[in-house]
This record gives C-alpha cells, sequence and structure tokens, in this order.
C-alpha cells in the first residue's frame, strides 16, 4: 500500500469514526459523552489531522528522493 493509499485510509476511517460519533450523539448526550468526547475523540481528531500533514510531507520527500534518483 503506497503512502497516499494510507492517508486516504487513515482519512476515511476518521471521517466515518466521527461521522457515527455525530450520530451516536444524538442518543448519547450526557456528562459522560461530553467527557468521552473531550478525552478521547478530540485528541484523535488532532492527532489525525497532524497525522496526515506529516504523511503530506513524508509525500513530498518521496517525491524529491524518486526525482532525484532518476
Amino acid at each position: 500500500m503506497s503512502l497516499m493509499d494510507s492517508k486516504g485510509t487513515l482519512s476515511k476511517a476518521g471521517k466515518d469514526l466521527f461521522a457515527r460519533w455525530r450520530e451516536l450523539q444524538s442518543v448519547w448526550s450526557d456528562a459522560q459523552s461530553e467527557e468521552f468526547e473531550k478525552t478521547y475523540l478530540s485528541p484523535l481528531e488532532q492527532d489525525l489531522r497532524s497525522a496526515m500533514g506529516a504523511m503530506d510531507q513524508m509525500g513530498q520527500v518521496l517525491a524529491k528522493i524518486e526525482d532525484d534518483c532518476e
């Protein structure tokens, strides 16, 4: 699997997770759900953004390496 394929898979998984979370919030909206979101989902969302940004940077480096090797 290529780096960009992996990035796409990660992006889709994140979108699916947060879409399901929004659906779940319609039936689970109490202090515990807020704590769960604050403790787990908000940091995870930031980590996903950081990982995808890093994957973009890695893609640029790999493209440069490929160009340099040709």
